[in-house]
């Protein structure tokens, strides 16, 4: 039996990839069956039990690219392995990421968060910046783990440069997770938000969730992950230039930073705020700036940010130290 099949109204490239890798796995499921791509229009030539599931397949991969910006190999594979449909890709930025372990719904609260949710929706690599508070490594993880609960990624791997150990660490005790731990509480803060413990641990224990040092991503290749890297105005650019080459070709990078919060020993040989300037430009980089006013944690905490930022800004000093308050004389 032989039939035609047309693509309409897509972009046979996005569907075939180059030099139709994408259609040679996906045709690889089908052994019986000669197919021959002629632009829009496939060739099918087989058995009709074939040629009718190869029909129902292609319509399910075409579905999947309206909902992501590019299609791999390991989405041929999710197909026919039972992932979640196209349906799970249908995803705004104002929606439900994912549900807390308390049953709450994490989703972007601010007009800020849901840019940084269409940014990592949209592109491969993307920058969020800005005062902390402003939940950019909570949005950040709640994306990870959706991802991961979707089988869109195999892997979520964190890294964060240990500056106050010299990122030398040999000399804490303990092994690796023990030594990074400290460091990189935050990121386990808010996963325990979003994943139950005993799972947590279990995708530790089997590297699902991955917690690696900055110094140890060289040599690399991460795909099919979501890596983020926290506290990136403490990488210089030499360390930024490292972890970008580690993107493996199906990997989305998260990079979160505030500029203002430099801990390196000198504050000119952070590489964050060169390295936007560099691929701010490039498809697939976005950037998400962060301002005070997008502080979600207590009230207090913007008015606090605000305060030192004038002061840095005045690039004043206090003409003489301030006195305590004197206790009552009466007392």
């Amino acid at each position: 039996m032989k039939q035609i099949l047309h693509l309409e109204a897509v972009d046979p490239v996005e569907i075939y990839g180059v030099g139709n890798k994408i259609l040679q796995e996906f045709c690889s499921y089908f052994p019986h069956l000669k197919v021959v791509a002629r632009g829009s229009d496939l060739i099918l030539e087989g058995k009709e039990s074939d040629i009718s599931e190869f029909r129902i397949k292609m319509g399910e991969l075409v579905e999947r690219r309206q909902h992501k910006r590019n299609l791999n190999v390991y989405d041929v594979e999710d197909i026919f392995c039972g992932s979640p449909s196209a349906a799970a890709f249908r995803f705004s930025a104002d929606a439900t990421i994912v549900h807390g372990t308390d049953g709450k719904p994490i989703k972007a609260r601010n007009k800020r968060q849901q840019e940084l949710v269409q940014a990592y929706l949209d592109n491969d690599l993307v920058f969020a910046v800005g005062p902390a508070g402003t939940g950019k490594t909570y949005i950040a993880i709640a994306l990870a783990v959706r991802a991961l609960k979707n089988r869109e990624i195999k892997r979520i791997i964190l890294t964060r440069p240990a500056v106050e150990a010299g990122e030398r660490l040999g000399f804490l005790p303990g092994d690796l997770k023990e030594k990074l731990d400290p460091y990189l509480q935050p990121l386990y803060d808010a996963l325990e938000d979003m994943i139950p413990s005993r799972k947590l641990n279990e995708f530790i224990a089997d590297g699902t969730i991955q917690i690696a040092p900055l110094a140890y991503m060289r040599g690399r290749t991460l795909d099919r992950a979501c890596v983020i890297l926290d506290e990136a105005q403490n990488t210089n650019l030499g360390q930024l230039k490292m972890f970008f080459t580690r993107m493996g070709s199906s990997a989305k990078f998260i990079v979160t930073g505030d500029a203002t919060q430099i801990d390196l020993p000198r504050k000119s040989d952070s590489g964050l705020l060169t390295g936007i300037r560099l691929l701010q430009e490039l498809k697939g980089v976005a950037v998400v700036s962060f301002r005070n006013e997008d502080i979600v944690r207590h009230s207090l905490v913007t008015k606090i940010v605000k305060a030192f930022d004038e002061f840095t800004a005045e690039g004043s000093r206090p003409s003489a130290p301030v006195e305590p308050p004197c206790p009552d004389a009466d007392r």
